[in-house]
């Protein structure tokens, strides 16, 4: 690799092909927006140099900085290499426009300090672990954020206006933002894509830390300011908490502590919410919860023979996050196929759910709870076997119950009943007579006393009994 020494240049375009490295000891002066200077190796700026870029400085190798208190100029970086690029040195590099345009990356070991507008090109800006900083000054901006163009490591952000830290881990961006800041401030930010720290330090009445992502905001100087964040389950996956319950948490070195939010969008989706003002930082920031959320429950799955059709009936607590449910039959205990598609309500709380499965009943038939929840994961019900034969007899044929209790009796089971409802508790609700007349559907109806919840039938003569659970809804 050839080396080229610069002293002095005005109002120059100049291009520095082939692998030289390009060392400036004394003056170099990018005069205009016209001037280009554009070298395909290597570029050092030594002490003793002095660098204004006021046109357009395209670099393909690798920048070492030792200058201080460099100017940023008017003009436009380009780091535009084919193959990784870094930042080195002792002095930060300064640079009024900067476009970042390396598909396989750039590396800072030393920090990068934008005054104007940063157009993200193509790839990642990785900054070190020392720290070095991606640095935008007071008025900076940037454009052309993606999951392929964004800073996986620190940012830091001076001045009083709003700001989104183009941050991420390294696959995905994930944005947080600081807003209505009360003073000229200077912060430091990272994403963290690791387990959350500490997540079982939880201070009332916080009860719940997500443990997916967490940002590290650091505020150097400056006074109090808003903590807008955003989760999108495309990315990074994202409890489901109650939406009306999440709020944004800081950690403040020994407890996880509630500071404010009103959340919006769908917890299964995408959806954001900013924080009370703060004046405290320099620690971690995520997602929490005043209340827990419960996994999803399959209370009971029932099917059952009447007549001409076999009626289906499943119960769900604690339902969140549902995308559908999928009656199948098999007409063999094999394969199954699909007989409804049921969309889910998903307000995380007990539902009911029915289909009547009118197709002809020839021998025996099998059902079975397809459950797939918004990541796409499947669980599946018990198998339930329903025979021509299992219509006879005596048994309820919808449960859970509303405003009363269906059952089904063949002739052998025609009489007089004395029958009984009490609570898990086994307090007595209701008593009564059923009186079979005529074989098919009986019906006793409930008084208004019943809240939901689940109860005991027991119906009994001198010949036959039944003994069932009912949920009321």
């Amino acid at each position: 690799m050839k080396s080229i020494y610069f002293i002095i240049f005005f109002g120059l375009s100049l291009n520095c092909f082939a692998q030289l490295e390009v060392y400036n000891t004394g003056i170099i002066h990018i005069g205009n927006a016209a001037d280009i200077f554009s070298a395909s190796g290597n570029f050092t700026n030594t002490s003793s140099a002095t660098l204004t870029n006021n046109g357009n400085l395209y670099i393909r190798g690798n920048i070492s900085n030792a200058q201080a208190s460099m100017s940023a100029g008017t003009g436009t970086l380009f780091l535009n290499g084919t193959s990784a690029q870094s930042i080195n040195g002792s002095q930060p590099f300064k640079t009024n426009h900067f476009n970042s345009n390396n598909a396989t990356g750039i590396t800072l070991n030393n920090n990068l300090s934008v005054a104007g507008l940063h157009t993200f090109t193509a790839g990642l800006i990785t900054t070190s672990a020392t720290p070095n900083f991606m640095m935008y000054e007071a008025g900076a901006s940037y454009t052309g954020l993606a999951d392929s163009r964004h800073v996986n490591g620190w940012v830091k952000k001076i001045g009083n206006t709003d700001f989104a830290f183009p941050v991420g881990n390294g696959t995905y961006f994930r944005t947080v933002s600081l807003t209505s800041l009360t003073a000229n401030s200077e912060f430091n930010v990272r994403h963290n894509g690791a387990i959350t720290p500490n997540r079982l330090n939880v201070f009332n009445p916080l009860v719940y830390i997500d443990t997916s992502e967490y940002w590290t905001i650091n505020k150097i100087s400056g006074a109090a300011a808003r903590v807008f964040m955003n989760w999108d389950n495309s990315k990074v996956p994202f409890p489901s908490l109650m939406m009306t319950d999440i709020r944004v948490a800081h950690y403040d070195g020994s407890f996880w502590r509630n500071i404010g939010g009103a959340a919006s969008g769908n917890q299964s989706t995408t959806g954001s919410l900013t924080s009370n003002s703060v004046s405290v930082f320099n620690n971690n920031f995520t997602f929490g919860s005043v209340s827990y959320v419960l996994p999803l429950k399959l209370i009971s799955f029932t099917a059952g023979r009447i007549t001409d059709y076999t009626k289906t009936n499943w119960t769900i607590g604690n339902e969140l996050n549902v995308k559908q449910y999928e009656l199948q039959r098999s007409d063999e205990g094999i394969n199954f196929y699909t007989l409804s598609v049921q969309t889910a309500n998903n307000q995380n709380r007990t539902e009911f759910y029915s289909y009547d499965d009118k197709k002809t009943l020839k021998g025996t038939a099998y059902y079975r709870l397809k459950i797939i929840d918004v990541f796409n994961e499947i669980k599946f019900s018990q198998t339930i076997a329903v025979s021509a034969a299992s219509s006879k007899g005596m048994y309820v044929i919808t449960n859970p119950v509303d405003a009363s209790i269906d059952l089904f009796a063949d002739d052998a089971y025609k009489g007089t009943y004395q029958y009984t409802i009490v609570n898990s508790a086994g307090q007595q609700y209701q008593s009564g007579v059923l009186n079979i007349v005529n074989a098919g559907i009986q019906r006793i109806g409930l008084q208004s006393t019943f809240s939901p919840g689940a109860y005991i039938l027991t119906l009994k003569n001198a010949t036959h009994s039944l003994q069932k659970m009912i949920l009321k809804k």
